[in-house]
């Protein structure tokens, strides 16, 4: 298994990289969004890979960061959804804005991707809304919430019995009204308002 390549970026074209790791020119095919952010023929990248093998194939595909890569994971589970339709998606929105939009139910948001359509969307949303925390629990803070007690307050809520997606998005929710500063006391009584409603 191949999870992540360091090497220099030889070429790219609209749907793939070749990444040069000491000689062996890699194929990785990847979004559009983690093609713009991978700079200028011949720049040293790092560039986080899912091996996909098939019956008559092994493909590489390349995320800038390990939540983007988590979530075409979550993305690939679901049910219609093959690499192409997830890389789509994720041309479409950021990492963030995947978590957002699963989070919060907003179908419309996922369905802006090209090739997903109003019932593929709800079947994303409805599938992932569940397992949408635990990336913003462990993704590296590539997911919102983004503040310091964020994390901490999304841990609160789940203890307190609320599912993953709820309480990142309640705590999401009051971060934004209170700051990125505000206090963990604070951060935990408004997210608990904001749940209840």
């Amino acid at each position: 298994m191949i999870a992540r390549l360091r090497g220099t970026l030889a070429d790219f074209g609209a749907d793939h990289a070749v990444i040069d790791v000491a000689g062996v020119g890699y194929l990785v095919s990847a979004s559009s969004r983690t093609l713009s952010a991978l700079g200028a023929i011949g720049a040293e990248i790092v560039i986080h890979t899912e091996m996909l093998v098939a019956e008559d194939s092994i493909r590489l595909v390349g995320f800038t960061s390990a939540a983007e890569r988590d979530w075409f994971r979550l993305l690939t589970s679901v049910q219609g959804v093959g690499a192409r339709v997830a890389l789509a998606i994720l041309s479409a929105l950021s990492a963030d804005e995947v978590h957002r939009a699963v989070a919060s139910g907003d179908n419309a948001m996922i369905a802006r991707a090209q090739g997903v359509g109003p019932k593929l969307a709800q079947r994303i949303v409805n599938e992932l809304k569940d397992k949408a925390g635990g990336i913003a629990l462990g993704g590296g803070g590539a997911a919102a919430p983004r503040g310091d007690n964020a994390a901490d307050a999304v841990s609160a809520l789940a203890n307190l019995g609320f599912r993953p997606s709820e309480a990142a998005a309640a705590v999401a929710r009051a971060e934004a009204e209170l700051g990125p500063e505000s206090t963990l006391d604070a951060l935990v009584r408004l997210a608990l308002k904001k749940a209840a409603k």
